[in-house]
């Protein structure tokens, strides 16, 4: 199994912003791009891209205006002096980049938990914190998603993080080789409402060597979790698919296309590491098969995606 995906919806602008992020962060590259037809979308193409940025893997797609990103679903970006003595000006440098278009959620100052750090939406409406760490703290990746628990699901973020711990631990695959573990923890004090006392202010938590952190807030956002930022599980057998499906899925009318929700309306995907192949190296006329096969699947079948494939 390879590293858990953040996967990007746009309207139109899927490759436009892979492009923009990888410009903008160090380690970075737009990895494939394939096109699919007779798709349910206003042109009847869709772009998938896959790209990295600083070695975090992430997926985009252009699929039309039906969803729109927002931030309860943000990416951490972690700038550690111990690793790059000019960090701060790296931090600098990228906050110019991606707040051209865009608008400040928090100023990038001083706060208590760091010496500089600052949130934006950038102008394709992807959220980004970026913060200073501190050097003598246990080293994070360079960039994680972060979860934000409000409405109906603000003080469930450390059971949603228990959960998702559950569930990797408990997955068919080698622990030893893709370790999961619960990382820092910190909660809201007496006099910081409208957040209850003793809900998550920050946690992290290690799911199958994929990083994720997690928050509450009580605070009035007017969004929540949507199919707009999902995380894909790249399964590499249909025993790890099943696995993941039963064990995630908790909405039956949100189940289409290997996508789900989960208890707490996060949306994730859970697709065979195969397709990635598939995509990149198949034919045209592989890859419009293969398409024809898994747009009317819930869970993702295996055996016969890789029917379509071959033409079977």
């Amino acid at each position: 199994m390879r590293k858990i995906t953040p996967h990007l919806w746009f309207d139109t602008e899927a490759l436009d912003a892979a492009k923009f992020y990888t410009s903008v962060f160090d380690n970075s590259r737009i990895t494939n791009v394939t096109t699919i037809h007779e798709v349910p979308s206003p042109t009847g193409d869709s772009d998938i891209v896959s790209f990295e940025l600083e070695g975090q893997p992430f997926m985009a797609i252009s699929a039309g205006p039906e969803f729109k990103i927002n931030p309860s679903v943000s990416f951490m970006v972690n700038f550690d002096p111990s690793r790059k003595p000019d960090a701060r000006a790296r931090l600098d440098a990228a906050w110019d980049r991606l707040s051209q278009g865009g608008s400040v959620l928090m100023p990038l100052q001083e706060y208590p938990f760091s010496k500089r750090y600052g949130w934006l939406q950038d102008r394709y409406g992807v959220s980004w914190q970026l913060i200073l760490t501190d050097p003598a703290g246990e080293p994070r990746p360079e960039i994680l998603p972060s979860l934000l628990f409000v409405g109906a699901v603000c003080g469930r973020a450390k059971e949603a993080i228990d959960f998702y711990l559950s569930v990797f631990r408990d997955a068919p695959f080698d622990p030893a080789r893709l370790e999961s573990r619960m990382g820092t923890i910190a909660r809201y004090g007496a006099g910081q409402e409208p957040d209850k006392e003793g809900s998550t202010a920050f946690a992290d938590v290690e799911l199958a060597g994929t990083w994720l952190a997690a928050m509450d807030s009580a605070w009035e956002h007017g969004f929540a979790f949507n199919e707009a930022i999902s995380l894909l599980i790249p399964c590499d057998t249909q025993a790890e698919i099943d696995y993941f499906w039963d064990k995630l899925s908790a909405d039956p009318q949100a189940e289409q296309c290997g996508w789900l929700k989960d208890r707490f309306g996060l949306s994730w995907q859970v697709s065979p590491t195969v397709m990635d192949e598939m995509f990149a190296k198949g034919t045209p006329e592989q890859i419009a098969r293969v398409t024809k096969a898994f747009l009317p699947m819930k869970k993702f079948d295996l055996a016969r995606l890789t029917e379509a494939y071959t033409g079977g």
